[in-house]
């Protein structure tokens, strides 16, 4: 997509081609959660939304990928115009998300970094791999299908300047920390255990800047790991709606002390 303009659009709308193109009404995003991760005003967040219409092409693109590999959902988040819409509001200089899978959230970082024209995209993903040429019904919707890698449905032209590492989160999410110098959104959606969830969250909290979007999907298989960060955050948490993906916004004024690192889980 060639964005045609860096700022939000004027308009008091909802999507509506984007996510019916997408192909998963789940996806119709959350105007209220947006206002309370970014400080941003209804109708700030409302004219940034207003703008996923315009990703028509690249929506219908990702489910067609998706159809072609015998996945009849989008698959992984059901927040994808959030993500881009919280980018967009927030203008982040550097995303990190731990999982990417067919690569939807990635997706949509990358648009609105794109729109942005600032920031960059910083992935992890340790992928589990189909085991033949049809998904059996005990695997996972997430395997990633033969011959293909993590993101496989991303549109190739999205990926200039993507920064995608393969292997484990153990491993190498401790090392992209230490390379950044701020991590100003980030994305949990890999292995979903207290204990993973708990390291991930810790590794980063050193880095994120004032005000940073912390998120984790599929919290009701990590307890109360979520709750407790933002417990020693001092910050409340936001539920996405009924569904398990929550998010927080840390403090406008950093840590007076910075917590030492988790030790990695097997």
């Amino acid at each position: 997509m060639s964005p045609r303009s860096n700022r939000p659009r004027r308009a008091s709308k909802k999507p509506g081609k984007a996510f019916r193109a997408l192909g998963d009404l789940r996806a119709v995003p959350q105007v209220r959660w947006l206002t309370q991760l970014t400080g941003a005003s209804r109708s700030e967040v409302e004219e940034t939304l207003a703008e996923v219409d315009d990703l028509v092409e690249v929506e219908r693109e990702i489910r067609e990928a998706h159809l072609s590999a015998g996945r009849p959902g989008y698959a992984q988040i059901r927040a994808p115009f959030e993500l881009y819409a919280l980018v967009r509001l927030r203008r982040p200089d550097h995303v990190v998300e731990a999982g990417v899978s067919s690569g939807v959230s990635s997706a949509h970082f990358l648009l609105a970094l794109a729109r942005n024209r600032h920031g960059r995209l910083h992935s992890v993903d340790w992928p589990t791999f189909q085991r033949g040429p049809m998904l059996g019904p005990e695997e996972s919707p997430v395997s990633v299908p033969p011959c293909r890698s993590s993101g496989w449905a991303i549109p190739d032209r999205l990926k200039a300047g993507w920064d995608l590492r393969i292997g484990r989160s153990q491993e190498l999410l401790p090392m992209l920390v230490d390379e950044l110098p701020s991590v100003d959104v980030f994305l949990h959606d890999d292995l979903h255990t207290p204990a993973h969830l708990t390291f991930e969250l810790t590794t980063i909290q050193p880095k994120l800047t004032p005000g940073a979007v912390v998120l984790a999907d599929n919290t009701i298989w990590t307890g109360a790991s979520f709750p407790r960060f933002a417990k020693r955050l001092g910050v409340p948490w936001f539920p996405r709606g009924r569904t398990d993906l929550v998010g927080l916004r840390a403090p406008d004024r950093a840590p007076a002390v910075t917590p030492r690192r988790a030790r990695a889980r097997p």
